[in-house]
């Protein structure tokens, strides 16, 4: 979370769902020195993640199964383009 903030400035809000390591006082009191609302779902709640999970789905089937990416930067590149298509279609 530093390395974001750092990077890309405070978001307005931060959601998440109730897993230990977002309701600690170090991750919560960051948010709140920072002066990001947080927003929490319910603990185990599906649609928290439901999205994020069918696009890493997705990702795996389509680029990571389909190539077989014989070093590290060829597959940053390989999900760079398939996150740059998803993104834009």
């Amino acid at each position: 979370m530093r390395e974001a903030i750092t990077q890309y400035g405070c978001p307005e809000i931060f959601n998440t769902d109730q897993g230990c390591q977002f309701t600690s006082q170090e991750f919560t009191g960051l948010l709140n020195d920072h002066r990001i609302q947080i927003s929490m779902d319910g603990t185990g709640c599906w649609r928290a993640n439901v999205f994020v999970d069918r696009l890493w789905r997705s990702l795996q089937s389509e680029e990571v199964y389909l190539h077989a990416f014989e070093t590290v930067r060829a597959a940053q590149q390989g999900l760079e383009r398939y996150l740059t298509f998803y993104n834009r279609t």
